[in-house]
């Protein structure tokens, strides 16, 4: 059988990679909208919401490529875990913004500066991914300056809660400190995702 007629019978390999890639740019870009929305742009919660239905989306594509693929680029269970965690980051950003306008709590100056520091760390992200598979160094490099931005974050959060005790409205305190927590728990998965990155290149150098 010719070389030809073998390669005919091999499954095709979907891009996985850059259906991953396209799940960071979305967002990349619902965490720009939630910034825009914590700096008092309301209108952008919308966006938020719509742009993690779109997310979600590209997540399943993401899932049911690796399912199908013969081979990946990374180890099938590093791409899971990525797209898994960068969906859980948006997903945070939505939930928050539904919980703020449940509650009747708007964004204040710290969840601004948390919210900025998120879209950072995301953008952080994003430019590891577009490496990802290709140059080890610049994806680790690009995910360290990730985990930096949210050492910053963690700075702000503990000076966000330290302020609190100056709060004498206790509707308010709580509200806070449960909006303040879901920053936290999204500065923390996306931690995670850096640290799959430094992982996932670590196995495959």
């Amino acid at each position: 059988m010719s070389a030809s007629k073998r390669r005919w019978f091999l499954p095709e390999t979907p891009d996985v990679l850059g259906m991953l890639r396209d799940q960071t740019d979305a967002t990349a870009e619902g965490m720009a909208a939630f910034a825009a929305w914590a700096h008092g742009d309301r209108a952008r919660g919308e966006d938020v919401r719509a742009i993690e239905h779109t997310a979600d989306t590209l997540k399943r594509q993401v899932i049911d490529a690796v399912r199908e693929s013969f081979t990946t680029p990374l180890e099938p269970e590093d791409i899971y875990s990525l797209s898994r965690d960068l969906d859980e980051v948006l997903n945070g950003a939505k939930n928050t913004v539904r919980e703020a306008e449940v509650m009747g709590v708007p964004p204040n100056e710290a969840m601004a500066e948390m919210a900025t520091l998120l879209e950072e760390g995301v953008a952080h992200l994003r430019v590891a991914f577009a490496v990802l598979g290709r140059d080890g160094d610049d994806a680790t490099d690009a995910a360290s300056a990730a985990v930096k931005s949210q050492r910053n974050l963690e700075r702000v959060y503990r000076q966000a809660m330290s302020h609190l005790l100056e709060v004498d409205d206790l509707r308010e305190v709580i509200a806070r400190q449960e909006l303040y927590r879901r920053f936290t728990s999204m500065s923390e998965t996306l931690v995670g995702v850096a640290d799959r990155v430094w992982y996932s290149t670590v196995k495959e150098s």
